[in-house]
């Protein structure tokens, strides 16, 4: 069994795959991570291999903790991936993103795909039919949009996300909600329809902690997986085990 662990600035996920398979999943803050790996340790005593991606690091104590399960591998840019990467910045590129596309190289092989994660930013990367990521496009996430109205004008209401009801807001609300909303998702199917314009047989894959608020609402015929970085994580492990 592999256990997956993807640590954010304050939440930890963690996840037990069997042979591929996501047996169990958990998210909590970064202050519980200790008592959640033992939580998982007495219910998955299979554990032979671990992995972590870590914006915000674990402290010696946490990692030595993790180690007593059995091998750890720490995801960095010298890791071994399960795609050529032609970034002309390899080492500036994001761990999260680095797991996305190890994630469509093992789940679509000699396919063009495009994988959208819609989180604090929304990030666009593209992997062609050879297995080579050319990159993609950053911009910013649902929350920032709203916060960033509420923070650089005098008037506008922070708000939180809301599906809008009309294309044309007639309140300053309804205004704010229809801009935001549907300007990412234009943006999302503008880019969808770029890329199949230059690529064929493109699949296009939506993840990240806002793909559930979006996907109900997207037009293009494109696939929404919330658990499609744990899944590269775990083909990493598998992949450097070799």
């Amino acid at each position: 069994m592999n256990l997956v662990i993807d640590v954010g600035n304050t939440l930890v996920k963690l996840a037990v795959f069997d042979s591929g398979i996501l047996k169990h999943k958990k998210t909590c803050v970064k202050t519980d991570f200790l008592p959640t790996l033992a939580e998982f340790s007495e219910n998955f005593n299979s554990i032979t291999n671990s992995i972590v991606s870590s914006v915000a690091n674990l402290s010696d104590h946490q990692l030595s903790k993790l180690e007593q399960l059995g091998n750890v591998l720490l995801l960095d840019h010298e890791t071994k991936v399960p795609f050529k990467n032609k970034y002309g910045t390899p080492k500036t590129l994001g761990i999260d993103r680095i797991a996305l596309v190890s994630a469509a190289a093992h789940t679509y092989p000699d396919t063009n795909v495009l994988v959208i994660d819609a989180g604090t930013c929304i990030t666009y990367d593209f992997l062609n039919s050879e297995n080579e990521y050319l990159g993609g496009a950053i911009s910013p996430g649902l929350a920032m949009r709203y916060k960033s109205l509420h923070t650089f004008t005098d008037k506008l209401p922070l708000l939180e996300a809301n599906n809008p009801k009309a294309l044309t807001g007639n309140s300053t609300a309804t205004s704010i909600h229809s801009g935001v909303v549907n300007g990412i998702l234009y943006e999302i199917d503008g880019f969808s329809k770029a890329y199949k314009n230059h690529y064929e047989n493109l699949t296009v894959i939506l993840t990240g902690g806002d793909a559930h608020f979006l996907r109900d609402t997207i037009k293009n015929d494109i696939f929404a997986n919330s658990n499609f970085l744990l899944e590269g994580l775990n083909h990493i492990l598998e992949y450097n085990k070799h």
